[in-house]
């Protein structure tokens, strides 16, 4: 298409009944946010499902909604409980967003989600396409999506080139869901959209064999299919470097600090974090004593960067703190419900696995003393 992105009346026609009719064979309508729909649930899932695969949020999403059945039950709770129940989802931003919006929503619209596109874009975490989902599921509105899945499909289907990062490829892509955004059936093709890009259009070894496009999808026909979507530029990833301190006092209990509420990790619970330099002089301020330590360093990769985790475990005196709100000794198996970063819930669920005495099994190391843990915990 050489991202030319006026389509003809047959190529909309065609394209929207192909997906329709593979929807009413084999899409999936059986999801939990599928029942009982409303712009509440609707907006979770899609909040959920950004960066995420469906079968890892189902179980999130049944406990969430367990928990916050509704907007004012999510409004009206703590965010260390919001928190608690995303810990292993990552990029928390979108837990605290939810939190944020579910307020705004309480206070700027008595409890009813807006059904205007604007109106939605302004709130918290939401951007064009989750708006676009909403209103198309939940209210039945026509208005386009235009998630990682989507993309690809469209990419594929009609060649438009570039990494959809870029504005003018962004502008194309945007410009081609909306035309061939139907004004009937319109929660069905929206999650159909979802379907394809999900079960079928994968990112790598498509079935194209079993897609309704398969004829009409111009990568396929250009023998080009890996070219799209473009791909985003190669650049080297910066790598910090950090030490986390695993204190255990004479009860058994680690004490775990609570991040600042911007920034990395935000209002996450996690051991306390100290550079390299200045450990041993912490060790020393704090009156913690250092001990062999049971764990391999480890790496957590994000979006933007890696770092470089060396866990140091210590003993303390101590037993009290003295800022219940920014700090707290816990027992690994006896967690309260709170927001855990992932390094710090997977080393307290080891630590939960072992006798007081034993000697942690270091199930971190893949052989090469560098464990990923490769997720966007921000």
């Amino acid at each position: 298409m050489a991202n030319d992105t006026q389509l003809t009346a047959e190529e909309v026609a065609t394209f929207q009944a192909r997906v329709l009719a593979w929807f009413d064979q084999h899409g999936r309508k059986d999801l939990p946010w599928q029942q009982d729909i409303t712009p509440y649930r609707v907006w979770v899932s899609e909040i959920m499902l950004q960066q995420t695969q469906v079968a890892t949020v189902i179980p999130y999403f049944e406990r969430f909604m367990s928990t916050f059945p509704d907007v004012g039950t999510l409004a009206a709770a703590e965010e260390d409980q919001v928190l608690y129940l995303w810990t292993g989802l990552g990029y928390y931003a979108r837990a605290r967003n939810l939190h944020k919006t579910a307020k705004q929503v309480i206070t700027e619209y008595n409890g009813e989600f807006p059904d205007e596109l604007q109106a939605l874009e302004a709130l918290a975490g939401i951007g064009r396409s989750t708006a676009g989902a909403i209103l198309s599921i939940a209210h039945g509105k026509r208005a386009a999506i235009l998630d990682g899945n989507v993309k690809r499909v469209l990419a594929r289907c009609f060649a438009i080139e570039g990494w959809p990062g870029t504005t003018a490829t962004s502008k194309a892509l945007w410009a081609v869901a909306e035309q061939l955004t139907p004004h009937e059936r319109i929660g069905a093709y929206t999650q159909v959209m979802m379907d394809l890009g999900a079960a079928l259009c994968v990112s790598r070894e498509p079935s194209c064999s079993r897609c309704p496009l398969e004829d009409r999808c111009q990568a396929k026909r250009e023998q080009r299919i890996a070219e799209f979507p473009g791909k985003k530029p190669k650049k080297e990833m910066p790598v910090r470097a950090t030490c986390i301190v695993l204190v255990c006092n004479h009860d058994g209990e680690y004490l775990l600090t609570r991040r600042p509420t911007t920034g990395l990790w935000g209002g996450l619970w996690t051991f306390p974090e100290v550079e390299a330099a200045q450990l041993d002089e912490e060790l020393i301020d704090r009156g913690w004593q250092p001990m062999p330590s049971s764990f391999a360093p480890f790496r957590n990769t994000f979006t933007h960067f890696h770092l470089d985790i060396t866990p140091v475990q210590a003993t303390s005196n101590e037993a009290v703190v003295n800022e219940p709100n920014r700090s707290q000794w816990v027992h690994p198996n006896q967690l309260p419900e709170i927001g855990l970063t992932t390094p710090t819930n997977h080393l307290l669920k080891l630590l939960a696995k072992c006798d007081d005495n034993a000697v942690i099994d270091d199930n971190m190391n893949n052989g090469n003393g560098n464990v990923q843990i490769s997720m966007d915990l921000t």
